[in-house]
């Protein structure tokens, strides 16, 4: 099973070829018996609400015949041409939006929590299976509004306050999550890490977001969970040539 814990979007020019990278490694990890589970982190969520300032113009290219656009919809013609088209994809109830749906929000694997940002006592007992349902109603719903949970600053797609030199205060409120959600572990993403992938809180929470994406020039690791034995496996960093990271969309 490969989880990978969202940002796929807004990293580069290359997000629709990954996005149907993920979806052909699921189609066969499941004839072969496995899954690859792809997060949504807050960046496919801000591509939903129409926030694109961090879109490449690779970005916007590689989506403009990713669907229908009515050159009558009022919303797209507030919006240059070569945006419409991404806008028009990744709106609610857009082509993309609908792939996005497929994305959970929080992910649970035996006793591991996977999300992107983190999550607090609140959103285990608002359910985690009711936040992702809430996100895949929206998100397959043209014109509906995003629930306040998951736009909220401290949603499971924003949080960060484990992975930011988190004090004895956050790793009580870690620890009371995991209690409340029977869990043993959360692995995060969205906080990047500049020494690797690093646990905190006595090993109670990870996290996994080493700047990875090529547009980044990151480091390339991943963390391999094999029953209780976890371990971080590094390639050599000189592997991958680095790219200079993305300019800020419109």
């Amino acid at each position: 099973m490969l989880v990978q814990t969202g940002d796929v979007l807004d990293r580069g020019d290359e997000e629709r070829a990954i996005l149907d990278l993920f979806d052909r490694l699921d189609e066969q990890a499941q004839r072969a018996g496995g899954r690859v589970h792809v997060l949504s982190g807050n960046h496919e969520i801000m591509n939903v609400a129409g926030d694109l300032r961090y879109v490449t113009p690779g970005g916007f290219a590689a989506f403009a015949d990713a669907g229908p656009v009515d050159p009558a919809d009022p919303l797209l013609d507030r919006y240059p041409e070569q945006v419409r088209p991404r806008l028009a994809a990744f709106r609610p109830g857009g082509p993309y939006a609908r792939r996005l749906a497929a994305h959970p929000i929080v992910l649970v694997v035996g006793e591991t929590l996977f999300v992107h940002g983190g999550l607090l006592p609140k959103h285990v007992r608002a359910g985690l299976e009711a936040i992702n349902q809430e996100m895949r109603d929206w998100l397959s719903t043209e014109g509906a509004a995003g629930p306040e949970l998951l736009l909220a600053r401290d949603s499971p797609i924003w949080e960060r306050r484990y992975a930011q030199d988190p004090s004895p205060a956050d790793c009580q409120l870690a620890a009371e999550t995991l209690r409340l959600a029977g869990a043993r572990r959360l692995v995060v993403g969205h906080t990047t890490l500049p020494h690797g992938i690093a646990s905190f809180c006595e090993d109670r929470v990870w996290d996994l977001d080493v700047g990875l994406a090529r547009s980044y020039a990151g480091r390339i690791e991943v963390l391999e969970m094999s029953g209780a034995e976890l371990r971080v496996l590094r390639l050599d960093a000189g592997a991958v040539p680095p790219a200079e990271p993305p300019d800020a969309g419109p």
